[in-house]
């Protein structure tokens, strides 16, 4: 087999393909820029009139959550590491519903727009800021990294300038994005994810066909160890086991749906809780269908590659290229399948890209311009919203840059995740869990989560985790004997020694003659615990700070909190109108018709303005 086999790249029919994914993108945030009269107030723009039902947004998620990172990252990682990563279908199952069960009733009870709005109404405006910063800062270099995935997958397998790439990614959907607000990025996503399963399809179906079943590729993975979904091993030092994907990876996507605005932003945009639960409930089914397509793929991946692996071969200069290197491989002769795949792996940057600039954006707008310009009308609100999504995606362009010096995709993209979304989860679990927690607790937990999960996370990124760690299974090149048509020479059948390094950017190794002991212990931790270790900091800290200034003393609007009967109230179908009417009238500390006051789907409720903004200063005395 020769080492490298691909020697075409994107015909005709490709380019049509995926000319047309961004032509239908870009036509749909036409539409929703002119349709129902236009993005008139803010609310329409970055909230959709919070009119939304629960598919589309259930499809919006799971195509925002499943970027290029996973359609590039994840078969990588199963090719690599075995189907371990799969596991993390339960940890889904857990993010779900907790954010369903726990972070949603309050937020959408409170009819808010930014997340970080609950900080202020629980603690104090100071907080609010930090939130809000924070997250402006995760958001765009997770947007840099998602940008530069399929700027990658397009520079492997077309030739296309990868500089040039990025830009394109940027600019499209800034495009819609501007135009056409939250609608236009949950339809857009809806189309988008239909495209990136069809991607994945299309490579399974082939590579199936290729190896003469599915029996074979299993059979191959299973001899070649990489059916090793089980590990129960305690050791946080190790990179992916049972309990560092469950326990890990559950704080580490419960800081992206449960809190982050990016995610929340579209599930209380639905018309009615009940609308926004079930769109987190259908998301879970596409996280699960992608999950076990993207893993197929890894699978397939090394039955095909066993005895030639294409990266240490050079083939490719990265693991992150191997998907698309497979793609062209196995699809270069029906015309049309390369760009459908690659333009799967351009839709899922879209949809995160242009969730993250509507995100910014309304955190822009609702934390920083309208405390500060309280007279401004709807109508320069919605402008204003408009150029602050041309900003951001200017900004998330100019920080794919820094995505290039990032290594792996996948593990960077988390990283980043834990290291910043840890603290936050922190923060709103301390309001919406602990009512004797206060603002100076808050503060201090905050800032020591922060320190903490920053130190484990630079360090990690200075010191690379040794091979006992990370596990990575063995890659054979045996079968690369045939001259290499690039190259002048042979490829030897030895496998390529695995190569550590205290440093590593991109693909350049800094190498080290000693390495301190805090590197091989504390640096070395499951990059899925940085978020973990953030999150539990957070709290534990806030908790005692918080007792320690007189958090017990402090009076709390109960609307501000979890309560009882936001569980109870998912089985108010089984009451009659008669016992919800009686409960309203006599439940006098807690009301419900309270959720969601500023959405237009309780306007039959009618409450003095006076009256409410003395409920929500309440919380202050």
């Amino acid at each position: 087999m020769s080492a490298c086999t691909v020697t075409a790249g994107f015909g005709t029919w490709d380019y049509v393909v995926f000319g047309a994914m961004l032509a239908i993108s870009a036509v749909i945030g036409i539409y929703y820029a002119f349709a129902g009269g236009g993005q008139n107030t803010s609310k329409d723009f970055l909230m959709g009139g919070r009119s939304m039902t629960a598919v589309p947004v259930a499809l919006s998620l799971t195509a925002s959550f499943m970027s290029a990172v996973t359609v590039l990252g994840t078969p990588s990682e199963v090719y690599r590491f075995g189907a371990r990563f799969s596991v993390f279908a339960i940890t889904y199952a857990l993010v779900v519903i907790l954010s369903a069960e726990v972070f949603l009733p309050v937020f959408y009870r409170l009819g808010i727009t930014s997340t970080y709005e609950y900080l202020e109404l629980r603690f104090n405006r100071y907080l609010r800021l930090c939130g809000t910063v924070l997250f402006i800062i995760l958001t765009i270099l997770y947007t840099g990294i998602v940008i530069y995935a399929p700027a990658l997958a397009l520079n492997q397998v077309t030739g296309i300038d990868l500089w040039g790439a990025v830009a394109a990614t940027g600019i499209v959907c800034t495009f819609y994005c501007t135009l056409g607000g939250l609608k236009a990025v949950v339809w857009t996503d809806v189309f988008q994810v239909g495209i990136m399963i069809a991607g994945f399809s299309a490579v399974i179906i082939r590579a199936v066909v290729v190896q003469g079943g599915i029996g074979h590729i299993l059979n191959d993975s299973y001899h070649g160890g990489r059916l090793n979904f089980w590990d129960f091993n305690p050791d946080p030092l190790q990179r992916h086991t049972f309990w560092t994907i469950i326990i890990g990876g559950t704080f580490t996507w419960l800081g992206i749906y449960g809190v982050s605005q990016s995610q929340v932003q579209r599930y209380i945009a639905c018309k009615t809780r009940f609308q926004a639960k079930l769109s987190l409930y259908v998301n879970l089914l596409g996280l699960w269908a992608i999950l076990a397509c993207a893993v197929l793929c890894g699978l397939a991946m090394y039955s095909i590659y066993k005895d030639c692996d294409p990266w240490t071969a050079k083939c490719v200069s990265a693991p992150d290229q191997l998907m698309p290197y497979l793609v062209l491989d196995i699809l270069q002769k029906f015309p049309g399948t390369p760009g459908l795949f690659v333009a799967g792996a351009y839709s899922g940057t879209l949809s995160t890209v242009s969730s993250s600039i509507n995100a910014l954006a309304a955190v822009t707008v609702e934390d920083l311009i309208k405390p500060q310009f309280p007279s401004l009308s709807e109508r320069k609100l919605s402008w204003i919203s408009k150029g602050m999504s041309l900003f951001y995606g200017g900004v998330c362009i100019a920080m794919a840059a820094v995505a290039s010096l990032l290594g792996g995709l996948l593990q960077a993209a988390l990283s980043i995740f834990g290291m910043v979304g840890g603290p936050l989860l922190g923060l709103f679990s301390l309001g919406i869990l602990c009512p004797f927690a206060n603002s100076m607790g808050a503060f201090l937990g905050l800032a020591c989560g922060f320190i903490a999960s920053l130190w484990v996370g630079i360090g990690a990124q200075i010191y690379q985790p040794l091979p006992h760690s990370t596990m990575p299974l063995n890659l054979s090149t045996v079968g690369c004997n045939i001259t290499n048509p690039g190259t002048e020479g042979y490829w030897t059948s030895t496998p390529l020694p695995v190569l550590t390094a205290p440093l590593q950017i991109g693909n350049i190794f800094f190498f080290s003659l000693s390495r301190p002991i805090l590197a091989d212990y504390w640096y070395s931790l499951s990059y899925l615990y940085f978020s973990t270790l953030g999150t539990l900091i957070t709290i534990v800290v806030g908790i005692i700070a918080s007792l320690s200034t007189g958090g017990l003393r402090q009076n709390i609007d109960r609307k501000f909190m979890l309560n009882k009967e936001d569980f109870w109230s998912n089985f108010s179908f089984l009451k009659t109108k008669q016992e919800e009417k009686v409960k309203v009238l006599t439940w006098k500390p807690f009301r419900m018709p309270d959720e969601g006051i500023e959405n237009p789907a309780f306007n039959h409720i009618e409450m003095d303005c006076t009256d409410r903004q003395e409920k929500v200063n309440g919380v202050h005395r």
